[in-house]
């Protein structure tokens, strides 16, 4: 019973064109469909329809899609949803591409997020019988699959209780200002085994900081970071490590302005994982923790 995965993102790009050369050819996703003013991605070793949704028209953020295990699942969570207070619409087969019933939800801090349990299933370009580790074809990266976005909220303390509480989502590691009683800057979330599902810093309401892609080990990180260097494609931070998640990392930007990040590596996490807390004044070690130094453009660059 639960919320699965991260199932799809679904953002705002000012350029078809240069997003379809960023998403097919950089990082090597494969466009399962297009329309005049959106195209539909998947990763390589992703099941299910797509995962990335680009629609033209400027920047940010439209939705996140989380796939539950069942439709019983997300009628559970409609009613705590609503006890919780949020506001809440059922959204009906076909509203989404290849995407069946589901729950529309105004989130705490203003972003949208849908629940569903069907999706038309495509399958992954190595199959199920017999695999090979990955297919011949791929191009730029090769991302396999995406793996968890980072938003931005003015009360994290709220959010945290609505995944906890909501979804049964588990809090890896959480920022505050001090121990005993400090106020809440971050937490990590998750909901599969790995540090995080979905991620929230203090900042603005309905912002996007980031979406990423999961790459197997550190080799795989840097040979993106050459593939980032051939494309010109804008790097924010990195190649580094984070302390937060123990994650490796590349940040990087769309051409429109959308923070991407590929992260490999990290812990895996069970529904007994303690939880990590951070210190404010340890942050910079907890995002960079290589070289300590965070960077007014990764705090302030928002989508």
């Amino acid at each position: 019973m639960g919320v699965m995965r991260l199932g799809y993102v679904h953002a705002r790009v000012t350029d078809l064109a240069a997003a379809r050369s960023h998403y097919g050819d950089t990082l090597g996703m494969r466009l399962v469909h297009e329309e005049s003013d959106r195209l539909y991605y998947k990763a390589w070793d992703e099941y299910d329809h797509h995962s990335v949704v680009l629609e033209s028209g400027g920047v940010g953020l439209v939705k996140l899609g989380y796939k539950c295990q069942s439709p019983d699942d997300i009628a559970e969570f409609e009613n705590r949803i609503q006890r919780f207070g949020c506001i809440t619409e059922r959204m009906s087969k076909g509203e989404n591409l290849a995407v069946g019933d589901g729950l529309r939800v105004v989130l705490p801090s203003d972003h949208v997020l849908e629940l569903y349990a069907d999706i038309e299933y495509v399958g992954t370009e190595t199959g199920t019988l017999n695999p090979d580790p990955f297919p011949r074809h791929l191009v730029g990266v090769g991302v396999p699959r995406i793996d968890h976005a980072l938003i931005t909220c003015e009360e994290p303390e709220v959010l945290e209780r609505f995944f906890a509480e909501c979804l049964d989502f588990h809090a890896s590691e959480r920022v505050v200002t001090q121990l005993d009683g400090g106020e809440l800057l971050g937490s990590w979330m998750f909901c599969t085994n790995t540090p995080h599902d979905i991620a929230f810093i203090k900042g603005p309401n309905g912002k996007l900081h980031h979406f990423a892609y999961y790459l197997t080990d550190w080799n795989e990180i840097l040979r993106a970071g050459d593939i980032f260097a051939m494309d010109d494609v804008s790097v924010d931070v990195g190649p580094t490590r984070h302390g937060i998640t123990r994650g490796q990392t590349i940040y990087f930007f769309d051409p429109a302005g959308n923070r991407n990040e590929v992260f490999a590596a990290g812990y895996i996490t069970y529904p007994d994982f303690p939880t990590i807390t951070w210190t404010a004044d340890q942050l910079a070690k907890g995002i960079f923790y290589v070289s300590r130094e965070l960077n007014d453009r990764f705090t302030t660059v928002l989508t």
